[in-house]
């Protein structure tokens, strides 16, 4: 396969803030002319597409198009805007977890965001999966692209995208329905900027890791989603008894927003305050705490497929619908699922990895696929819609 091939999977019917990278200095020449140029909307909607979507703009800048940026203040996202230096309109936040408060959450944010893109004329929006922007678009007649690497993520009725891309490993059955064409790049979404990954020895000092211990990092699942099942609670529950009742173990516990950390800190201080279980106070660099742990034990899928990536034994608790991403990992035994609190009591293996040993992926067929099928889009087949 072509470094460059999307293969078709099927068709179907704040505060004052720089709007671009270019403005922000990040990446790019500052915009000399508009005309000349295309312009994609970009929103960042949840904590992973702040990484994910990096190096996408970066190499749609360089191909010449114009990239603006929103975002949604939800879990870590403004955090990790910081953390990169990207300037960007922060419009909205989370809801929770209550299916009409999400709705209605959706609404308001939409109504948000069209004000403010109406005047940026944009050519073609773009994120991974932010209904709020589908709806903005289709008000403001702008053309989408959304992608997706989960297929069991809530159906937005109507609201229909124009484009879609999922990885290949998504069968055409599950596929999102659109109104042009579903395309498939090879890999997984996190192979678009794992191979950008450079190790960084000092976040162990700056954690205060004794370098003794086995280093095990945990994300708690997301409690707040619509796809969450308590069962994983269990499964958190279970795995965090089992490593702080083991003397040669450290635990990197990474709560996803305010209210779970207070949870967190009320069932664990006594191992907090001892410095077994460790809550970093500032937002680090996920894949560098992935890199220098000996094993991952999360109820995400992103944070799985990272440490997948780069080869770091990982263990989920999500226990949620499974999809075919993480089937296929785990078929391959880069995954382990735990179902049960007994699996977490017999298959999780607590051994010291071989950090010398591990090689993060020198390319990326991702990028470059979804990147060629944006900028052909964006290219060559965006007309407004018609209302």
């Amino acid at each position: 396969m072509s470094h460059n091939t999307v293969v078709p999977a099927s068709t179907g019917p704040v505060s004052k803030t720089k709007w671009s990278r270019q403005e922000s200095g990040i990446g790019g020449k500052r915009i000399a002319e508009r005309g000349i140029r295309k312009r994609v909307w970009i929103d960042l909607d949840n904590s992973p597409h702040v990484p994910f979507f990096l190096p996408i703009i970066e190499e749609l800048e360089k191909k010449g198009f114009d990239v603006v940026l929103t975002a949604r203040d939800s879990y870590q996202v403004c955090e990790l805007l910081k953390f990169h230096n990207v300037s960007c309109a922060v419009v909205g936040g989370h809801w929770g977890r209550h299916r009409t408060l999400k709705i209605l959450g959706t609404l308001v944010r939409a109504m948000r965001l069209v004000p403010l893109m109406i005047k940026k004329r944009s050519d073609l929006a773009v994120s991974h999966g932010s209904r709020a922007q589908v709806l903005a678009s289709y008000l403001l007649g702008i053309p989408t692209v959304t992608i997706l690497d989960y297929e069991f993520t809530a159906d937005t009725g109507f609201l229909k995208s124009h484009w879609a891309f999922v990885p290949c490993f998504i069968p055409d059955s599950a596929t999102p329905k659109v109104k042009k064409q579903v395309m498939k790049y090879p890999g997984l979404k996190e192979d678009v900027y794992v191979p950008r990954f450079q190790p960084d020895s000092s976040l162990k000092s700056r954690l205060g890791l004794n370098g003794k211990d086995l280093i095990v990092t945990v994300r708690p699942p997301a409690t707040e989603a619509h796809y969450h099942n308590p069962q994983s609670e269990a499964l958190l529950e279970a795995a965090l008894d089992l490593l702080v009742n083991r003397p040669d173990v450290q635990v990197i516990l990474l709560p996803r927003n305010q209210r779970q950390a207070k949870v967190l800190r009320e069932a664990w201080g006594k191992w907090i305050a001892s410095h077994k279980i460790i809550i970093p106070e500032q937002v680090i660099d996920g894949l560098n705490l992935i890199w220098f742990s000996d094993l991952v034990i999360s109820g995400g899928g992103t944070m799985n497929r990272e440490a997948s990536a780069l080869g770091v034994p990982v263990y989920s608790i999500f226990r949620g619908r499974i999809g075919a991403v993480d089937k296929y990992l785990a078929a391959n035994g880069r995954l382990i699922l735990l179902e049960t609190v007994e699996d977490v009591r017999t298959k999780i293996v607590l051994e010291r990895g071989d950090v010398a040993r591990r090689n993060p992926m020198d390319q990326s067929l991702a990028l470059d696929s979804i990147v060629e099928g944006i900028s052909s889009i964006a290219e060559h087949q965006c007309l407004p819609e018609q209302h």
